[in-house]
């Protein structure tokens, strides 16, 4: 029988008193990869931190063993000083929001650098070397100069590799991988799992892979575990688990695909499409080395020569790694970013003048990719949602304001009292809308007393981009666009949040300029999709002609990444 790696008995973790994880038992052999999956607050990552005791103000009970190269120790009862020497050299963690887990003030080679210093007692030259080495073996372009970065000066990817570099760099018997490859694109995810594979080989690495991504988990893992409200309530093989799941929490995660409901119109050459783009190019100012930047620029082109049209009532999805131009294409739709070529919003260009861009911000909105941050944190619900009533309709009066603030929050399934339930409009005339109780997204309205006057904080993830999605509707626009509006949410939620984006689209007549990187998520949103890379679009067509039959090498990969890999 092999020895485990890491044995966990009776894993209890509470909060003044409050207990989040309730007893859970799990194991890691060495070389193992074990996949924790459950949707935001299960205490998945609650549950990895607590093997290293980063978890402030909390009670940890039970036992966890780790064979570390000092014979078996319990990292619980285990005094700080040598605790420490066993983090980050034998057992590392990757966090999963790389810009807080990095230090502003010291460029990413030098933060990758002190781990090996600290603990392989390499020379700052040695370590410097071994430290762009890292970053080049996790897909980071111009080593050399990224390591010379600070992290506010790299893309969100490139700040996740150089913190898988920072993790690896002792070759940690255990890593604790808190959704290691969210912010990476699918390309570089094969290459970081490929990386840890091949870590797993020369040194018998095990992995703890916290993630909401089936596909990463059918891929990667050899087993599973499902924790749901602080609970593991199912666990095994893999192929087991998604072959024949038991528990009825387990079933929904495994079914949270997202379903497509749309009008599927066909294209029709006589209407005007809402937006159009012919040779759409948007570059950004760069400086020139030597003598020739004193006197002139330097260019980089973003986007380079793209064309589309997104007709009414349907959806253009922009799908691209990270750099490949897809949020330099939004900005310049969206009017906050020069561009050349031609570009016009329901028949009019942007920069006209102020009375016409004013037009056009009405007719075009946008629901950013993290809730939380786009949101601010300072004001009501009621300001959030209403603010654009200030601007676009200032003849309306408070009372008036809040009534449709009411009717835009019940058309998302956010309701403050039984007295008005969630759905479309029936009754314009009608004080909120007429609200109707019949939904399209499969979820029901939920309460809140006292709506109006909450802050986002106060709300869960979904229900912040929910908010996002009322807000961006106050003016009726005819465009929105959706830059990666779900990446940041579990995969049911997810799945509820693109259905409440179909049902708005069917109902109302939007269209939609949908920016992602995930290509379920095109196939059930998208009716035409344009690929982008490196700022140029490699192909464009229907929905059927991207994904059933892709012509480009590159759309070939992206799509083969997120088709359902066998298992175990």
């Amino acid at each position: 029988m092999t020895k485990n790696l890491i044995d966990v008995q009776d894993l209890r973790i509470a909060f003044a008193g409050k207990e989040v994880v309730h007893g859970i038992d799990f194991h890691i052999a060495p070389g193992e990869n074990l996949a924790l999956v459950g949707e935001s607050g299960s205490g998945k990552t609650i549950t990895a931190l607590s093997l290293l005791r980063l978890v402030q103000n909390a009670a940890v009970s039970g036992s966890a063993v780790f064979d570390s190269h000092e014979g078996p120790v319990d990292l619980l009862a285990l005094e700080e000083t040598r605790l420490r020497g066993i983090r980050g050299q034998e057992i590392s963690m990757i966090f999963q929001e790389p810009m807080t887990a990095l230090n502003p003030l010291f460029s990413v080679g030098d933060q990758i650098g002190e781990v090996l210093q600290l603990h392989k007692g390499l020379t700052r030259t040695e370590a410097w070397e071994e430290a762009i080495k890292l970053l080049a073996d996790t897909g980071i372009s111009e080593p050399e100069r990224r390591a010379l970065s600070f992290p506010h000066q790299l893309s969100g990817g490139q700040r996740q590799r150089a913190v898988i570099a920072m993790a690896l760099a002792c070759q940690p018997r255990l890593l604790l991988a808190d959704e290691p490859t969210t912010a990476l694109d699918v390309t570089v995810r094969g290459q970081i799992l490929d990386l840890l594979a091949s870590l797993q080989q020369k040194n018998g690495m095990a992995v703890l892979m916290i993630t909401h991504d089936l596909n990463l988990v059918r891929r990667f893992a050899d087993r599973v575990a499902v924790m749901e409200n602080g609970y593991i309530v199912e666990q095994g093989r893999v192929g087991e688990v998604f072959a024949n799941p038991q528990h009825p929490y387990t079933r929904r995660l495994i079914d949270s695909t997202p379903a497509r409901d749309l009008q599927e119109s066909q294209p029709n050459a006589a209407l005007a499409g809402v937006m159009n783009a012919q040779n759409l190019r948007v570059s950004y100012p760069v400086a020139v080395g030597g003598i020739k930047g004193w006197f002139k620029k330097g260019e980089f082109v973003a986007v380079k020569g793209a064309s589309f049209d997104i007709p009414a009532g349907q959806t253009l999805g922009v799908i691209g790694e990270s750099g490949s131009g897809k949020s330099s294409l939004a900005l310049a739709a969206l009017g906050l970013h020069p561009h050349q070529g031609e570009l016009q919003v329901v028949g009019k260009a942007w920069g006209t003048n102020a009375a016409n861009d004013k037009a056009l911000r009405r007719a075009v909105q946008v629901v950013f990719q993290d809730p939380f941050s786009s949101l601010s944190p300072r004001m009501t619900i009621e300001a959030i949602v209403g603010e654009g009533l200030l601007v676009h309709h200032p003849e309306l009066n408070a009372a008036q304001r809040q009534e449709k603030v009411l009717a835009a929050l019940a058309d998302v399934g956010m309701l403050e009292s039984p007295d008005v339930v969630a759905g479309p409009p029936q009754d314009a005339s009608h004080p909120l809308g007429g609200q109707r109780n019949t939904r399209g997204d499969g979820v029901r309205g939920q309460y809140f007393p006292g709506l109006l006057q909450r802050y986002p904080h106060e709300f869960s993830g979904g229900q912040r981009q929910r908010l996002a999605i009322a807000r961006a509707l106050m003016v009726d626009p005819q465009l929105l666009v959706l830059d990666e509006p779900t990446s940041a949410l579990d995969v049911t939620i997810q799945k509820q949040v693109l259905a409440l984006l179909q049902r708005l689209q069917r109902e109302r007549g939007l269209s939609y300029l949908l920016i992602t990187h995930d290509v379920d998520v095109i196939r059930a949103m998208a009716h035409q999709v344009m690929v982008m890379k490196d700022g140029e679009v490699l192909e464009s067509g229907t929905l059927s002609d991207i994904v059933d039959f892709p012509q480009h090498p590159y759309t070939r990969t992206l799509v083969a990444a997120h088709s359902p890999a066998p298992v175990a």
